[in-house]
């Protein structure tokens, strides 16, 4: 068996994959109640590394109690992560402070104005990116404004690349960690000569690089013990949650695209081009499988503001009602919410806004008239809308899918939210039952050997639902409407 760990933004989830079926066994998250975000000023968001591996702990325990396989039996560990947040230790490999997480936006001019000094055709030929608010420009700021806790760094991480320490003792990381926290060269295929020099980072920050899909360290005595598993098992495939996903969706040749609407919605495109949009609104990474010799690339869409809104939502207007019981009671709404209109854009700077902070906005409030299934439709709607507007950017930089992917998880389990972001889009969709932690698992099994490869761990995949196209005038309407709000938002910006 094959054991996949998901280090989300609100809990963390595992799952037991069957080696022989590629089925999962079984599956725990861990908190029961989304995990907290610090945001110590406007604009800032940040989360203890402790407190994801604690939680990695507990969710490996949860499902080990479900007496559904034995943990010795475990042959190989994998990791997906939240992408971009910054997690530094010392010496000891003692954490030095809160990771600064993905939707932190206080490196915004940090970045923008290394974007100008090292140049912007540089940036974006060498990068595939500006600097903008990603990890080295979160790095910076730690360098600028605490200079005591820079001294004391040994290593800097991703998030995954800590969870893999804490198992193995070890620190590596990988060519698609490296490029999403824009410290990756494509043309030298190094590390960043002009990211490192510009910004006057330590060499000897950066881990020992090693391919996505290989060992980046075996299970150490204590953790083993502590979690029922076998000592000395690897830690074979580490991956950001977006590229992890498009993998969990078998996506991995060129012109094949993923979408997920969890915490943040993305579509993930690949590419075998060194492609960037002008002005970084969506972002390009090495692939899971991107190699020197065969390039693969993801192109991502980021949208912050997804499940981060329906959540805000459920907490403030919908208490006491379940996610399923919202989705229920937006179907009670008409098509365009009466007018109800909603920006999901409060959860850090937009990437695909040029890292501007429009927050999220409720439009054309009528309180004679709308309701909670009003505000629940327009909020699925905006999101919707969001993926459209994005999706088109996107389409402006030559990736035009024919279908997209998606695990049947998040926002798509609602019907309305799928069928609409279909409908607005115009592009079918494949629901697939599968998930960050399953794809984890079966990474873990690519890298340790025991799959000759990716297609052989997904060859068991079956799409549970295919969603096509339907009349969309109604809806298109309303999007031409939503897009004038955001762009008037975005002048007064």
């Amino acid at each position: 068996m094959l054991l996949g760990i998901d280090i989300g933004t609100s809990s963390v989830k595992v799952s037991v994959v069957d080696i022989v079926t590629q089925k999962t066994i079984a599956s725990a998250h861990y908190p029961d109640e989304e995990s907290p975000i610090l945001a110590l000023k406007p604009g800032w968001a940040e989360q203890s590394p402790d407190m994801w591996w604690q939680q990695a702990q507990e969710a490996i325990l949860h499902c080990n109690k479900s007496g559904a396989y034995n943990p010795a039996e475990i042959t190989a560990i994998g990791i997906a992560y939240q992408m971009h947040g910054l997690v530094l230790v010392d010496k000891a490999q003692q954490v030095l402070r809160g990771s600064i997480i993905w939707c932190d936006s206080r490196a915004v001019e940090i970045g923008d104005k290394a974007f100008d000094a090292i140049g912007h055709q540089k940036c974006l030929s060498h990068l595939l990116n500006s600097p903008g608010n990603f990890t080295a420009s979160k790095l910076a700021w730690v360098k600028a404004n605490e200079p005591e806790i820079y001294s004391r760094i040994e290593k800097i991480m991703l998030p995954g690349d800590f969870i893999a320490m804490k198992l193995t003792g070890e620190i590596t990381t990988s060519i698609s960690a490296l490029s999403e926290g824009i410290f990756f060269d494509f043309k030298t295929n190094k590390i960043s000569k002009d990211i490192v020099g510009y910004y006057g980072f330590e060499e000897s920050f950066f881990p020992e690089i090693k391919p996505v899909f290989s060992s980046h360290g075996t299970l150490r005595v204590t953790v083993a013990e502590k979690l029922g598993l076998k000592k000395g098992i690897p830690v074979s495939y580490k991956s950001g949650d977006q590229p992890n996903n498009a993998l969990s969706l078998n996506v991995l040749n060129p012109g094949e695209v993923a979408a997920t609407a969890g915490t943040s919605g993305v579509i993930y495109g690949v590419s075998d081009q060194l492609t960037y949009d002008k002005e970084s609104r969506v972002n390009t990474f090495a692939h899971v499988n991107y190699t020197e010799k065969e390039r693969r690339l993801g192109v991502l869409l980021c949208i912050n503001g997804t499940g981060s809104m329906y959540r805000w939502i459920k907490h403030n207007f919908g208490a006491g009602l379940s996610y399923g019981q919202m989705n229920k009671q937006a179907q009670n709404a008409p098509v365009g919410s009466d007018g109800l209109r909603v920006l999901p854009f409060g959860n850090g700077a937009e990437r695909m806004l040029n890292n501007k902070l429009p927050g999220a906005q409720l439009y054309n409030i009528d309180l004679n008239l709308h309701t909670q299934a009003h505000v629940f439709r327009a909020v699925q709607e905006g999101i919707a809308c969001a993926f459209r507007y994005g999706l088109d950017i996107m389409r402006s930089n030559g990736m035009n899918p024919t279908v997209i992917r998606a695990g049947k998880a998040n926002l798509f389990l609602s019907g309305l939210f799928a069928e609409t972001f279909v409908n607005l889009t115009r592009i079918p969709v494949e629901l697939y039952n599968n998930d960050g932690s399953v794809g984890a698992a079966l990474g873990a099994g690519i890298g340790a050997g025991i799959f000759s490869s990716p297609q052989e761990a997904f060859g068991n995949m079956k799409p549970v639902q295919l969603i096509e196209p339907k009349d969309s005038q109604q809806i298109e309407a309303v999007y031409r409407e939503w897009k004038k709000l955001l762009e008037k938002q975005l002048e007064e910006l």
